[in-house]
């Protein structure tokens, strides 16, 4: 089989399923992954099929590490191969730091990096059999940047980012590629959960320098651009789609 084969983790529905869409668009068969919202994933897993591409929809938490080895078990036996994997899922617990518990801290850090790196070793074994691959992973802003509530989530993106580096240096020696793209404050399903959604989109509507917020589609270009072979000597770096916001002091 030649037919290329991505994995998009927590694609049923946000910037991950639109990164599906985009890849199966491309010519990718596609494994989506999600964590609880089977029939989100049911329905991006058909608009896949109806591109004329295989979907393999996996029901797996990231942030467990054995969930982890199972989906790839099944990526294995279904497609025998992986070329691409965006490292999407995420979540996180919002609250101030001082307000933080331990179990807030743990379930945070584990989906959104603790799960690139194991993923990532997984992948790594598939994609190495076909000459190489790529890997990119979503941040966001608060990775350096402090945001209200945001404490676990930035703390893990930055974690990511930094792993982000570690991947490229020591995967570079099997042909794969590993970077990050780190948007502003985009609209998705995901926005609807922080208490202070109203305030950061109406900083992101009218402080931004390009006009305009950021939207799902400039984060999905942004993916594509590192995915292609003609980025392929920027390793380990974390894209900013922010429209220029993050520039303002």
């Amino acid at each position: 089989m030649t037919q290329k084969v991505a994995l998009i983790t927590g694609s049923s529905r946000g910037i991950g399923k639109a990164a599906a869409i985009r890849l199966a668009k491309e010519g990718f068969d596609i494994v989506i992954n999600y964590a609880r919202s089977k029939s989100a994933a049911l329905e991006t897993a058909e608009q896949i099929e109806a591109l004329g591409r295989k979907a393999l929809v996996v029901k797996a938490n990231v942030g467990d590490v054995s969930k982890i080895k199972s989906m790839f078990e099944q990526i294995e036996a279904e497609f025998g191969r992986l070329d691409v994997f965006v490292n999407n899922a995420a979540s996180g617990v919002l609250r101030p730091a001082m307000e933080l518990e331990e179990s807030h801290w743990d379930w945070t850090m584990n989906i959104n990096s603790k799960a690139l790196l194991f993923c990532a070793q997984e992948a790594a074994k598939l994609m190495e059999r076909n000459g190489g691959g790529k890997i990119v992973s979503i941040s966001s802003l608060g990775s350096i940047r402090y945001l209200e509530n945001y404490t676990t989530v930035g703390v893990s993106k930055a974690a990511l980012e930094a792993l982000t580096r570690y991947l490229a240096v020591e995967l570079a020696r099997k042909n794969i590629v590993v970077n990050a793209v780190s948007g502003g404050a985009v609209d998705t399903e995901a926005l609807t959960h922080f208490p202070n959604r109203e305030e950061l989109l109406a900083e992101a509507r009218e402080k931004t320098p390009a006009g305009r917020m950021v939207e799902i589609d400039d984060m999905i270009n942004a993916v594509m651009f590192l995915l292609k072979d003609e980025s392929s000597m920027i390793r380990g770096q974390t894209i900013i789609v922010d429209g220029g916001i993050s520039l303002l002091v």
